[in-house]
């Protein structure tokens, strides 16, 4: 490898890594503007009217812009990126049985992807995952940007758990429970990030929340909101993740893994370069 194309490899790696932090930036700006702008608009079918559709326009170009970023410097190759869109369209097929509160029929896949290739790629299927089950379900709305978010960071944070795999027997009980474990708290997590899309829209009231409260008493506000709404259905999501990733989560690791080892290459510098 030439110190020409170590530089490239370098600045490519760097714009994905911009690329990805800018694209968390979009994301936190699109879930949380609204406690910041007051209540502009009121009733949960005007929540995120008219800026949904600017937050979808500058998500779709951020995500190419990382896919590229990504394989110009070396972190995905081209049979890697044809492994991302097969586990792309099994996800989105996985969600179209989903049950109550997409229950997790397909959640499970996203973390065990994530862990074994990395948060980037982890980010990547979940975004693009639930945009493809989206457009085979006829589930566009307002509501997609926010959906492509929160799986995006549930495959992220799966991959910063690959650390902890050094010091697990792969495919062991430990890596399991722990895997479990995380799937289980994402079963919460979820609802929780996923109310927020409308919940400052809600109208004003012991749930709704309140323009004008401070820190503490909107946490407060939304903890009752989140109880009396949303705790029952992610507790059923959480359990079937938990669920699912014991039950099926040393086979699906056994394939990731060989298929990470059979498609992963680098390119050793050339010494002599």
């Amino acid at each position: 490898m030439t110190a020409r194309s170590t530089h490239h490899n370098l600045w490519a790696a760097r714009a994905g890594d911009l690329a990805l932090a800018l694209i968390c930036l979009l994301g936190a700006i699109a879930f949380l503007y609204p406690f910041a702008m007051g209540r502009a608009e009121t009733g949960f079918g005007q929540a995120h009217a008219a800026t949904a559709p600017i937050f979808f326009a500058l998500l779709g170009p951020a995500l190419l812009a990382l896919l590229i970023a990504e394989l110009s410097a070396g972190r995905l190759n081209t049979r890697i990126l044809a492994v991302l869109g097969v586990l792309t369209g099994v996800v989105a097929v996985l969600r179209l049985p989903a049950g109550p509160a997409d229950s997790p029929t397909f959640f499970f896949l996203i973390i065990l992807a994530g862990y074994v290739y990395g948060a980037r790629f982890g980010f990547l299927l979940g975004a693009l995952a639930l945009l493809v089950s989206a457009l085979l379900t006829g589930g566009v709305g307002p509501w997609l940007p926010f959906q492509m978010f929160v799986t995006g960071w549930m495959g992220m944070s799966a991959g910063l758990l690959a650390p902890l795999s050094r010091r697990l027997r792969p495919g062991g009980w430990g890596e399991i429970g722990l895997l479990a474990g995380f799937g289980y708290l994402w079963g919460f997590l979820f609802g929780a990030l996923m109310n927020l899309w409308f919940w400052p829209f809600a109208p004003p009231g012991e749930l709704g929340w309140m323009p004008g409260s401070g820190l503490v008493a909107t946490l407060r506000q939304y903890a009752i909101f989140y109880a009396v709404t949303s705790l029952a259905w992610d507790a059923v999501r959480a359990f079937g993740n938990a669920v699912l990733i014991a039950l099926l989560g040393r086979l699906v690791l056994k394939e990731l893994r060989r298929f990470h080892n059979r498609f992963w290459f680098t390119v050793a510098e050339d010494a002599a370069a």
